[in-house]
């Protein structure tokens, strides 16, 4: 199974519809809004309740989407191969690397897939050579939590840090001995995903973090303790130590909806993906958007502690409610490259609980889930100085003043992607992006010159061509910015390419 995009535009960030519809599904119609389900029965919504319904969980369904694919997905070479197990991703992702839409050439990944449903999971952490480390964990809900990086002054020593939820058994967030931190996560099956960068042109340094990447591990807290007494139940569901280790994955599989793309769920399954997402996901009643999506859910029979049963929850029209997510999507797409609404809104996308609208959750969930917040790395597009999509058809040139490079206090990028899908432009060269770990030769002046050409120019150095195939595709540049200073990143403007 894999999860695949279609994306209708050429930018990283773009505009959401402002679906300002009465929260929930009650609606003056009983009968379309029964106040609760005892049989299975025909629920007629409108499209306004369409509208709402998928605004209040596209990113509970893309992420839902999302974590299963990296813990469960054999296809994805980024899979840890179950949950409480960790994959450290040792070689920079290329064109082959098609289970998420816009993939990074710029950092190497450790993805921890873990399970607190049974009891805590500790991470144990070695130290890093890295000028840029961060640690992002993010469950059902799409919201995005950086318990270290480099930025705050972490992995310069070797840590544990344990992860468990309010549903976890026998463990209160009490101080645990040999744990540096302790984090509640808002969901019992959360991405773990650790970011390197490898400095791929220090040979050495570069072998030294791939050899820290290895060393990373999960252990449950029992196991942690020493006092592990042979009752291995929760070992039963992929522990990366001991009987755990061979598990099938068709075992572990089992306990999950099946996943597939984000249409496919709307469409096919979304009643019981949802009722499987609200029972492992933490709700804060005091919270607008937590208490929003449980007032829609309820009505069609979905609530958290119930069993799935396709014989009580309410019967919706799945076809018009994935076109409601469709037109979600393209209507989300459709304002790319609104310079405004990026110059005011890139820096909210990919925060915590409750620093973040809904409007917004939908964007990151459509566009590229799993991205950072702004103190962690910047996404802004490149987009061009005519305002035309750009087209393999024509070569492009992106130049950068020393004034105007990215204000980055790690390390930047600029990658490119096809549109339609978000995937590398395949070459022999194998060259995707123009940055310090894929490599960039600036000019005596301290600015630099990046084409995407056919061919490459003469006067421009191999680092900085951007190969394409002569062919009309629609081509989409994203900018990568690790670490940003935020101040100098307010007078800042991306770049533009030109036609050339």
């Amino acid at each position: 199974m894999t999860v695949q995009r279609n994306f209708l535009s050429a930018t990283w960030l773009t505009i959401v519809v402002l679906c300002l519809f009465a929260s929930g599904c009650s609606h003056d119609n009983e009968q379309a809004a029964p106040a609760s389900i005892r049989s299975a029965q025909h629920v007629e919504l409108t499209e306004e309740q369409l509208d709402e319904l998928v605004l209040r969980s596209f990113q509970y369904v893309a992420m839902f989407n999302v974590n299963n694919k990296f813990a469960l997905d054999a296809d994805n070479p980024l899979a840890s191969g179950g949950y409480n197990r960790v994959k450290a991703n040792t070689e920079l992702a290329d064109h082959t690397v098609q289970a998420v839409a816009r993939p990074n050439n710029d950092t190497l990944y450790v993805v921890a897939m873990i399970d607190v449903s049974e009891q805590p999971i500790v991470m144990e952490m070695p130290a890093f050579d890295s000028k840029y480390v961060s640690l992002m964990v993010t469950a059902y809900d799409h919201y995005v939590n950086i318990p270290m990086s480099t930025g705050d002054g972490d992995f310069d020593k070797p840590a544990n840090i344990l992860f468990y939820s309010e549903r976890t058994p026998g463990y209160d967030g009490a101080p645990v001995e040999g744990v540096d931190e302790v984090f509640e996560v808002s969901g019992d099956f959360v991405s773990a995903v650790l970011r390197v960068m490898p400095h791929a042109a220090e040979p050495d340094r570069l072998e030294a973090n791939r050899v820290a990447m290895r060393s990373v591990d999960l252990e449950p807290l029992s196991e942690f303790q020493g006092k592990n007494d042979g009752d291995a139940h929760y070992i039963s569901w992929g522990s990366p130590k001991g009987i755990g280790r061979n598990l099938d994955l068709k075992q572990d599989m089992a306990r999950f909806p099946d996943f597939g793309s984000d249409f496919e769920i709307f469409e096919d399954r979304f009643l019981e993906v949802m009722q499987f997402v609200v029972n492992h996901t933490t709700f804060d009643p005091n919270n607008e958007l937590d208490s929003a999506l449980l007032k829609i859910l309820k009505p069609l029979g979905v609530e958290p502690g119930k069993v799935f049963d396709p014989d009580t929850v309410a019967e919706i029209d799945g076809a018009a409610l994935r076109e409601a997510a469709e037109r979600f999507a393209a209507e989300s797409l459709a304002k790319m490259g609104d310079a405004e609404f990026l110059a005011t809104n890139l820096t909210k996308t990919f925060q915590p609980k409750g620093e973040i609208s809904v409007e917004l959750l939908v964007i990151q969930s459509v566009i590229g889930p799993i991205g950072q917040p702004a103190q962690e790395a910047l996404y802004p597009p490149v987009n061009t100085t005519d305002g035309k999509p750009m087209n393999a058809m024509h070569d492009y040139e992106i130049v950068m003043a020393p004034e105007a490079m990215p204000p980055a206090k790690a390390f930047w990028s600029v990658t490119l992607y096809d549109t339609d899908n978000g995937f590398f432009i395949p070459n022999e060269r194998k060259k995707y992006s123009v940055g310090e770990n894929a490599g960039f030769k600036p000019d005596e002046d301290g600015g630099i010159r990046i084409v995407i050409a056919a061919e490459q120019p003469e006067g421009v150095p191999e680092e900085n061509w951007l190969p394409i195939e002569r062919k009309d595709i629609d081509l989409n540049v994203i900018m990568r910015i690790y670490n940003p200073d935020l101040e100098k990143y307010k007078q800042w403007k991306p770049p533009r390419a030109k036609k050339v």
